[in-house]
């Protein structure tokens, strides 16, 4: 039997793209998730076998089934206000998950790790603009379980056989262009995600936390980067992993940003008509803003998005929420 990548959370909003991807170039692909989160009609190749990452007697079976020797980690938690509401919640699902999934790895012999994490590792930047130099210094739970992760698994490969690449994933947005998948979940807070459904009568109106920053417009700004270019990197990080790369780090990001209001701006106009906005006090946990440099990940993985275009992020994400299969 040829070797497998195992994902974790495959189901889910990232990485379904990642597996559909992983399957459209070729390769041999088993997702394990327990769809709390995920929707199993997203897994469109490979096999969907429903479990807990955090079970061990259940991830060594599949590892020792499929003949896995690379993983590919999306399982987790990500709602940063619900991670400040629920800190345990975050750490258990997260991290000692993760711990146990790392375990596991390094039981089974697994070569190659390609981790999801989060630009919410670097807390508040001083410039706003965060490298992978940058301090790490969260200023919630969400992005304390990934460093957390992070950590443990640097140290794991540095006493093991195991390399592994961490991808800092900033502000994911848009869906798969083709419109087979896309962001399903129920109540999300992704600012786009929530634009578009407003946009297309599936919520009342648009909230925006806070319009006291000290941005341009006083509302905060991000790097809105297009889910597929994402995954995209997901397969440019195996190739490097598996052409005998070492263990890194690298910025998901476009390197620049837009503002709350520019993006539902954005959405209005692609819509045709203007959104119903209401503002609301800051969010604990929020940045003023947070803005990639991510050089980096161009060089060394010779990654190059195709969506970088707010335009067509925001368009890829209408055309999801108008989809009559998925409304």
């Amino acid at each position: 039997m040829a070797s497998t990548i195992l994902v974790t959370g495959g189901a889910g909003y990232i990485g379904s793209h990642v597996v559909k991807q992983l399957g459209e170039s070729g390769r041999h692909v088993v997702t394990i998730d327990n769809l709390s989160k995920g929707f199993r009609e997203a897994v469109l190749y490979g096999d969907l076998l429903v479990g807990d990452t955090g079970d061990r007697a259940f991830v060594l079976e599949v590892m020792a089934r499929h003949q896995v020797d690379t993983v590919l980690h999306f399982a987790a938690f990500t709602v940063v206000p619900e991670s400040v509401d629920k800190p345990l919640l975050y750490y258990a699902n997260n991290t000692c998950n993760t711990r146990s999934l790392i375990e596991c790895c390094l039981e089974h012999g697994v070569r190659h790790f390609v981790f999801s994490s989060t630009a919410a590792v670097y807390g508040i930047p001083d410039s706003g603009v965060a490298s992978e130099d940058s301090p790490t210094q969260p200023i919630n739970p969400y992005g304390m379980s990934k460093l957390m992760s992070e950590l443990m698994l640097r140290d794991a490969c540095a006493a093991s056989d195991l390399r592994a690449v961490v991808l800092r994933y900033f502000n994911v947005a848009g869906c798969d262009p083709d419109g087979r998948i896309g962001q399903s979940t129920p109540q999300a807070s992704l600012l786009i995600k929530v634009a578009a459904e407003a946009a297309a009568g599936k919520r009342d109106k648009v909230r925006i936390f806070g319009t006291d920053y000290p941005t341009p417009d006083g509302t905060g700004v991000r790097d809105y980067i297009h889910v597929h270019d994402l995954a995209s990197a997901h397969l440019r990080a195996l190739d490097y992993l598996q052409s005998g790369g070492a263990s890194a780090t690298f910025n998901c990001g476009y390197g620049h940003g837009y503002s709350v209001r520019e993006v539902l701006d954005t959405v209005a106009r692609l819509n045709g008509r203007p959104l119903e906005i209401e503002t609301a006090p800051r969010r604990a946990g929020d940045p003023p803003q947070l803005v990639a440099r991510a050089d980096r990940i161009r060089s060394e993985l010779d990654w190059t998005p195709r969506y970088d275009d707010l335009d067509r992020i925001v368009a890829t994400s209408l055309a999801w929420e108008r989809n009559p299969r998925y409304g």
